[in-house]
């Protein structure tokens, strides 16, 4: 007679598994997740099958800012997202030594071997320039005439294999796969014409969202020339000849700063003109500028106070709501409250970010510069937007210090020009760009939820 669990305990929690259904590995997480996966509609054959080689390890070369288009790109972990795309909007890093050995062909697949993006995977496909990879992804090259490697690729991106990778991973301080681990990844693999049915949904579904993120992209770029024309700001043709790219400063209008870029921008931004005055940041703050926590950021979990670090701010201000993280010591001196306003110091400078009403009490980091506004003179809303603007960022890229790692400082933040409309039109603008965020924000959540509805349609099609 077979030994039963209790029907009044959780079946996900205790459970009983035959020897024969163990392999390699005793742990209970890789027993449930077997469970689960052990019925598919084509028969399953493990990575390593499917290989024309060893996976192999990327390159350990520090990266460096990528300067040029015509520069080889160094794909690392960051810059791959949670659906395997890289963005070519942005330039990324190079290295200084590149190996050939390094250098992605069509179709090779990377996936993360460590941390917290660990099973992250990418499908290279070509660009006008040539990208190697980095040492915490490993590169796998699929065998075609066994399997299609935008298959494979399709198959990391199904929740059957995010459970595989929650299953298998190292319980350690830092979750790892080796490239052995990844071999045995079984996959269900029907014929090659199966197979292209399969990518083909997925492919759809990706052009269908990228539609919807440009259709999205278009609302947000249309929000800076909203504010110009509001603010009655026509900005000159900004000439790079050489004539122009020589010029002098009386010293009477030197700004404590003697780098040519600075005087040339900031000469630009004081000619700029509009129907409104100018003012300051500091004209319109309470305080001068409070550094964030130096705190060590440690696993989050529902009812933590969060702990905001400039990595959870995305490009356009959002808090992102993935990878959350409390603080080893909570201080009540770095509570946030509604309608502060933070500012990235360094790394990612001149990131802003503007603190609302949410379900969870918050604290922010370091490397985040916070000033409490005067709310009778300007709307917080309207200086969010007008931080968002490329007036703003042409600021940011004029003041922040040439350094390593560029920089501005609390004072500096302080000296920021601000167009100031009535109260009453600041919040007409920012009601009205809120609107067209808004939109922007349902276009990019139909896109996501048309590929998701895609990635469900595809599990159906090949798992029970």
């Amino acid at each position: 007679m077979n030994y039963q669990v209790s029907q009044h305990i959780d079946n996900n929690k205790v459970f009983i598994v035959q020897r024969s259904e163990i392999e390699g590995r005793l742990d209970p997480k890789m027993a449930l997740y077997n469970r689960k996966v052990q019925d598919s509609l084509y028969p399953k054959v493990k990575l390593k099958d499917v290989l024309v080689c060893k996976p192999q390890y990327g390159a350990s070369e520090p990266g460096v800012p990528r300067s040029s288009i015509k520069e080889p790109r160094y794909i690392r972990i960051t810059d791959i997202d949670e659906n395997g795309l890289i963005s070519h909007d942005e330039l990324g890093a190079t290295a200084k030594i590149i190996e050939n050995k390094y250098i992605l062909c069509e179709n090779d697949i990377l996936i993360a071997r460590s941390g917290a993006t660990v099973g992250k995977a990418y499908i290279h496909k070509p660009a006008l320039y040539d990208c190697f990879f980095a040492g915490y992804l490993i590169r796998f090259i699929i065998n075609t005439d066994k399997a299609l490697p935008e298959y494979i690729f399709t198959y990391t991106q199904l929740n059957a294999y995010k459970e595989w990778v929650n299953a298998i991973q190292r319980p350690s301080g830092q979750p790892n796969i080796n490239s052995e681990e990844y071999q045995s990844l079984e996959i269900p693999l029907p014929n090659i014409e199966r197979q292209q049915v399969i990518v083909d949904v997925i492919k759809s579904a990706y052009l269908q969202k990228k539609q919807k993120e440009s259709e999205a992209k278009q609302l947000l770029d249309n929000v800076d020339a909203y504010i110009l024309n509001e603010l009655g700001i026509t900005l000159p043709e900004i000439k790079t000849d050489l004539k122009n790219r020589i010029f002098k400063v009386n010293r009477s209008d030197l700004e404590d700063r003697l780098d040519p870029k600075f005087n040339k921008n900031y000469s630009f931004i004081k000619s700029l003109k509009g129907i409104y005055t100018w003012v300051t940041l500091r004209d319109v703050t309470f305080n001068n500028g409070q550094y964030g926590a130096n705190e060590s950021a440690v696993e989050y979990k529902k009812g933590d106070i969060r702990y905001i670090r400039i990595t959870d701010i995305d490009e356009y201000g959002n808090l992102k709501q993935t990878d959350k993280k409390t603080a080893s010591n909570i201080e009540n001196d770095y509570l946030l409250k509604p309608n502060d306003i933070l500012f990235a110091r360094s790394g990612s400078v001149g990131r802003c970010y503007i603190h609302k009403f949410l379900e969870e009490q918050a604290i922010f980091a370091g490397y985040l510069i916070r000033y409490f506004l005067n709310e009778n003179i300007i709307d917080a809303d309207y200086l969010f937007y007008y931080c968002n603007s490329n007036i703003y960022k042409y600021w940011v890229d004029t003041i922040q210090r040439p350094a390593v790692q560029a920089n501005i400082n609390a004072q500096e933040y302080r000296s920021m020009p601000i167009p100031l409309p009535p109260i009453v039109k600041q919040k007409e603008i920012a009601n009205h760009i809120y609107a067209m965020r808004q939109q922007a924000k349902q276009l990019q959540e139909e896109g996501e939820s048309i590929l998701e509805n895609a990635k469900k349609e595809v599990e159906q099609m090949i798992l029970v």
